[in-house]
């Protein structure tokens, strides 16, 4: 079967690394907050502060460092992203034991390790186009999406559990190891990686404001990503802003106790570790478009039922079915995807358009996020739910209609690249 082909050492070994700190990660879900509460005693407006402002600043931070990375070589990128997330990491370790550590050290952090967080992945996309060959790229995008699912289902109740027997700042340090082990693995990738340059050009000296800018002039410049792009940044938005409100709905005002509302959450990832290991088999046998354009419309269908949950194991069931369909439909819509959007992207792009594509959908969630709290406060939560459970109905119509699979840069005429 084609998704349980090897696809070699090297890409062996780039995956190892995504592994290991995407479970590093998860292990340490809500580190921040809970350090904020339980050490240094801070309230809601300085825990909402963190958790807001500093995916935002990041987010801007990194935007720069798209045409940045774009035309140095993408592994010693990806390797010191890591060795950054291990040492501004560290530092909270450090003046936790010391006694220094603060609010304003735990805020730069989190803008550190998320503007590397967003140039690592762009960097990582560049590197699994170069490392795997075309044919191999849906299966490589399933098993990292396997993957990332496989560490939200088991990470935050490790985590949860570690933070119970010997506090949050552990989970911490075991994400920070994670994170110069994954180094280690990029170093072992091995094999000459060339420099790229741009298309028929040198790569400029030095960074121009127009650079910044480039992945968004490519995506709104080709048919297929524009509204492709809309849909995925809007479905995400309405999902991550409804997330928050249904952790209010369901253990303040139904009642539920935290372990059952981490149950909720976890079990269903097990849908995307399913969707992500069929995503292959069934764009090989049905087509990458009509799998791309069945999953991502029937990902916007779940959200509605949210709004309906009802106290009592029989609520508790409805959450975890809601959440299963959604999270199967995104396992098998993600790769493929992933692997749509990397076709159509040129090589000397594909760095600043994954950079905009992040920056854009955090800050589209920080932006719904916020939108929607204020509406719950108006409305009640579970009428902000159903809101946007209308809403995300009307997100496949922006979905490509038709199957172009050829990349634009390879329909132009080659003295259109010259």
């Amino acid at each position: 079967m084609m998704a349980r082909r090897s696809l070699g050492r090297q890409f062996g070994w780039l995956w190892a690394a995504y592994a290991i700190s995407t479970l590093g990660t998860w292990l340490a879900f809500d580190a921040f907050p809970l350090i904020a509460i339980l050490v240094l005693h801070l309230g809601a407006t300085e825990v909402s502060l963190l958790a807001a402002a500093g995916p935002a600043v990041a987010a801007a931070v990194a935007l720069p460092l798209g045409p940045w990375v774009e035309f140095r070589r993408k592994r010693p990128v990806m390797a010191g992203m890591d060795l950054v997330r291990f040492a501004a990491l560290t530092s909270v370790v450090v003046a936790y034991a010391l006694g220094r550590l603060g609010f304003t050290q735990l805020l730069v952090v989190a803008v550190v390790v998320g503007a590397a967080d967003i140039a690592f992945a762009a960097a990582g996309g560049a590197c699994l186009k170069a490392l795997v060959r075309p044919e191999d790229l849906l299966v490589a995008n399933g098993r990292f999406e396997a993957t990332t699912w496989t560490a939200t289902m088991i990470g935050p109740p490790l985590g949860g559990a570690a933070i119970a027997l010997f506090g949050p700042v552990l989970t911490v340090v075991a994400n920070a190891v994670s994170f110069l082990l994954s180094a280690v693995g990029i170093r072992a990738i091995g094999g000459h990686e060339t420099r790229p340059t741009p298309t028929g050009a040198p790569p400029p000296p030095r960074l121009r404001v127009a650079d910044v800018f480039e992945g968004w002039r490519h995506i709104l410049a080709d048919s297929a990503l524009r509204p492709l792009f809309a849909n995925t940044v809007l479905v995400n938005g309405l999902i991550m802003a409804t997330a928050p409100l249904l952790a209010v709905l369901m253990l303040g005002h139904l009642g539920f106790a935290p372990w059952q509302y981490a149950l909720a959450i976890a079990v269903p990832c097990a849908g995307g570790l399913t969707g992500s290991r069929l995503a292959p088999r069934l764009a090989e046998r049905f087509g990458r478009h009509r799998v791309m354009l069945t999953a991502g419309t029937l990902r916007a269908v779940w959200l509605s039922g949210l709004a309906f949950v009802g106290p009592g194991t029989a609520g508790l069931v409805l959450v975890m079915a809601v959440e299963l369909g959604l999270i199967t439909c995104m396992g098998v819509f993600n790769p493929v995807f992933a692997t749509y959007r990397l076709e159509r992207t040129p090589p000397d792009r594909v760095v600043r358009t994954l950079t905009v594509w992040s920056v854009t959908s955090k800050a589209t969630i920080a932006v719904l996020t916020a939108l929607w709290g204020l509406l719950a406060a108006l409305t009640g939560p579970r009428t902000a739910i159903a809101i946007a459970g209308l809403l995300i109905l009307t997100t496949p119509l922006l979905l490509p209609r038709h199957d172009d699979h050829a990349p634009r840069h390879e329909r132009e005429p080659a003295r259109k690249r010259t």
